[in-house]
């Protein structure tokens, strides 16, 4: 065996530090979609212009010129509208920079497995560790100018990390990309003119904790009544006092609904966003606040009355539960979902298979074990070649969707979540628990042994089904392993009890009570070694 790496040790995963409804504003009028087609196209004008400074100022950028821009966007806006725009920009920096540095993660890992494998000779086999040679002289030729390309861009992308430069697009990349390949889209001109401006336009505002429902910029009521303040250049559209423009349309959210309306009438923070759905010609508006950090269970609780232990599949998830000794009991269960179709489709088979399993595990109070999964380093076709089946595989799971969503309702039904290192979980889960888990009316798949061996990493067992002796007792060579009796201790030649049970189920209950007793086997009730007799010294006959 070779060396095996160091895992990490299971955690409780923190519950979610906020939360999202949506719901649909119904009832709009032609002219309340108008002035919300001008304000938000508006505010877009404004935040492509923030967004553009705050790149240029890279890691130059100090308060003092997030202050500049502010009071720049107040004048042609309001404050709170100025406060919203320059917060979303700095998020988007941000956001565009931790982009930039997974690519760059991605590059140097495409260059050593490139650079490893060209040093080797073409056509050396590799093992599951660190893979071989390329198979061919023209392959080995391919890679060899790929190399450089991909240094060319590792260079391109360290000087725009150093330098802070990044690349920023208001609406999204794939969309502007689209543009290009309308036909392939089924797109008219006009249907992607439609949806990159309702892509770009800006309407959304943060929260502020004690103005009047807690929110002065976009305002909900706890009736659902929507109100919006309207920009300096607008305000000749408002149709309520103090610049405001007041909805046709009410909201009521369905989910959350109590707990929105009771910080709406607390007038605390709450944040909101409207924008189109330009395929279905609606309009949605999504309410947005922070929860306090939830005290996480300690891990000896989580684990008091056993788990489930959870292996995550590209179309299932396999499930079984397992006591606080790590011994599977009942059968596995499966939660498959289709990942195939559009987003909200897969979204949907996601939480349908989550909503299954958090129930399974509700009923019997038990706590779910899941591994610590991160495939954004083994979806590479440089690390795993002409894979391209496997590649396509873990790109499709959805690992960190799954997860996310998993806390998030785990937390709302108080189930612990235990994550774990995936580590050699699947293959030593087939080597040890596959096999004695299958019976002849049970299969057992290689998915449900790794869930065991999961669960088992999780309670802070080993995966091994069991460990060998000590050196001593593996033999009786250093004497009898059995304690007996001292000579001094009473009753150690009486009869030992007999318990009944599945271990003497040779002898029927009621039965073999006397089996040691020799006298109660002696047909005269007495042993023949203890009965007392005497022989005359006459015969009887004389």
């Amino acid at each position: 065996m070779g060396v095996l790496r160091e895992m990490a040790a299971p955690f409780v995963v923190p519950g979610p530090s906020g939360v999202a409804v949506r719901d649909r504003l119904r009832g709009l009028t032609a002219e309340d979609e108008k002035v919300l087609r001008l304000v938000g196209d508006h505010l877009a004008t404004l935040a492509s212009r923030d967004l553009k400074a705050r790149c240029a100022a890279g890691l130059g950028h100090d308060a003092g010129r997030w202050a500049q821009r502010k009071r720049a966007l107040t004048e042609e806006s309001s404050s709170r509208w100025a406060g919203s725009i320059t917060k979303a920009a700095h998020d988007q920096w941000a956001l565009a920079r931790r982009g930039q540095l997974a690519h760059i993660q991605s590059l140097e890992a495409g260059v050593r497995s490139i650079a490893h494998r060209l040093s080797l000779p073409v056509g050396e086999k590799g093992d599951k560790r660190v893979p071989g040679g390329y198979h061919s002289r023209q392959e080995w030729f391919a890679k060899s100018r790929r190399l450089y390309v991909l240094a060319g861009r590792l260079d391109a992308a360290r000087a725009d990390w150093k330098a802070g430069r990044v690349c920023v697009v208001r609406g999204g990349k794939r969309l502007l990309n689209t543009r290009h390949h309308l036909e392939q889209a089924q797109f008219t001109e006009e249907q992607w003119r439609a949806r990159w401006e309702a892509g770009r336009r800006f309407l959304q505002a943060d929260g502020e904790s004690g103005k009047r429902f807690g929110n002065e910029t976009i305002r909900v009521t706890d009736r659902g009544e929507v109100s919006l303040k309207l920009p300096v250049p607008l305000a000749h559209l408002a149709n309520a006092p103090h610049g405001r423009y007041v909805l046709a349309a009410t909201v009521s959210f369905a989910h959350r609904g109590e707990q929105w309306a009771d910080r709406v009438a607390a007038n605390r923070a709450v944040a909101y966003r409207i924008h189109e759905d330009t395929a279905r010609g609606r309009w949605y508006v999504t309410a947005s606040w922070t929860m306090p950090p939830v005290k996480i269970v300690p891990l000896a609780t989580a684990r008091t009355n056993g788990l489930v232990g959870v292996d995550t599949n590209a179309d299932h998830l396999a499930a079984w539960r397992l006591d606080a000794h790590g011994n599977p009991t009942g059968d596995p269960r499966r939660f498959f979902y289709d990942l195939s179709g559009t987003t909200s489709h897969r979204d949907g088979q996601v939480r349908h298979a989550l909503i299954r399993l958090l129930h399974w595990a509700r009923r019997h109070h038990l706590a779910i074990a899941i591994e610590d999964l991160d495939f954004t380093a083994e979806t590479t076709r440089e690390k795993h070649g002409r894979k391209k089946r496997f590649r396509k595989l873990i790109s499709g799971m959805p690992t960190s969707r799954l997860r996310a969503r998993l806390v998030s309702m785990a937390a709302e039904l108080g189930i612990p979540i235990i994550a774990v290192d995936p580590a050699y979980t699947s293959r030593w889960g087939a080597q040890h628990w596959q096999k004695p888990l299958t019976t002849r009316t049970r299969k057992t798949t290689r998915h449900d042994a790794a869930a065991v061996a999961i669960g088992r990493r999780a309670l802070g067992h080993p995966i091994r089904r069991r460990t060998a002796p000590p050196r001593d007792d593996r033999s009786d060579r250093r004497g009898h392993r059995t304690v007996q009796a001292a000579s001094v201790a009473p009753g150690r030649e009486g009869n030992r009890p007999r318990i009944p049970g599945p271990r003497t189920r040779s002898v029927r209950t009621g039965c073999g009570a006397n089996a040691v007793d020799q006298n109660a086997q002696h047909r005269s009730g007495r042993s023949a070694e203890h009965e007392f007799w005497q022989q005359d010294s006459l015969p009887l006959s004389l």
